[in-house]
Parts: structure tokens; sequence; C-alpha cells
């Protein structure tokens, strides 16, 4: 029985470390384009809380608009058609989920260009780093 314990406290201990890890990497990428934009926040919190709402709505709109997506270029051919298809798909997620946070959020304001130009870096990012199966 202890050593079922243990296992379970430490896959625990191991998922909580991998998802802070993630979330890390989305946080100081988020800060750095930031930065690189030029958008002001008030304080560390207001950001953190920024990142991390952005974070879970995107997973939860990405369940839905990622599923669209896969159901849209299952049924086309061609490379260039099928990453377009996909690129505005990204793009409309992104852009959901940050007018979204931002509407709700009166600590950072975000202008219009921002938000296009950050939609749009987290859209090339998002298809740089996807998995892509060899067919």
């Amino acid at each position: 029985m202890k050593e079922k314990t243990k296992n379970i406290i430490g896959m625990t201990l191991f998922v909580i470390f991998i998802v802070g890890i993630l979330m890390a990497i989305y946080f100081f990428g988020i800060t750095g384009i930031f930065v690189l934009l030029g958008v002001q926040y008030e304080s560390i919190w207001s950001l953190i809380i920024f990142v991390i709402s952005a974070f879970i709505l995107g997973l939860i709109i990405d369940l839905f608009m990622g599923a669209l997506a896969k159901l849209t270029v299952e049924k086309l051919s061609g490379k260039i058609t099928t990453l377009v298809i996909e690129f505005l798909f990204g793009f409309a997620t992104n852009w959901i989920v940050i007018m979204t946070v931002d509407a709700f959020m009166n600590s950072i304001i975000l202008s219009l260009e921002t938000k296009l130009i950050l939609s749009l870096i987290l859209t090339f990012a998002e298809l740089l780093f996807q998995d892509k199966k060899k067919d």
C-alpha cells in the first residue's frame, strides 16, 4: 500500500512539474512579446492573470476549434490549402481568446494592432511547433 501511495504522489508531482514548466515557457513568451510590442500593464500579477486566463480559455476554445479545423482539413487536398485553413482556424482561436481576456481585464489594455500581432505570432508559433505525422 505504501508503494502505491508513493507512486501516485510521485506521478502527481511530476505532472505538476511539467505543467509548471509549460506555463513558465508560455508566460515568458507572452511577456517577451509584450515587451517587444510595448504593452503596459499595472503589475506582474495582472500579467500573470492575463497569461493564465488566456492559457485556460485557449485550451477550452482550442478543443472545439481544433476539432473543427481537423474535420475541415481532412477533406482537403494540397499542402498549401491545408496550411492556410489551419492558419485561419488558429488565428481565429487566438483572436477570440485575446479579445475575450482583454475585454475582462482592465489592468492590461491592448490596442487593435497589438491584438492582431499577438494573434499572428501565437498562430505562427503553434503551426511551427505542431506535431505533423508523416503520411
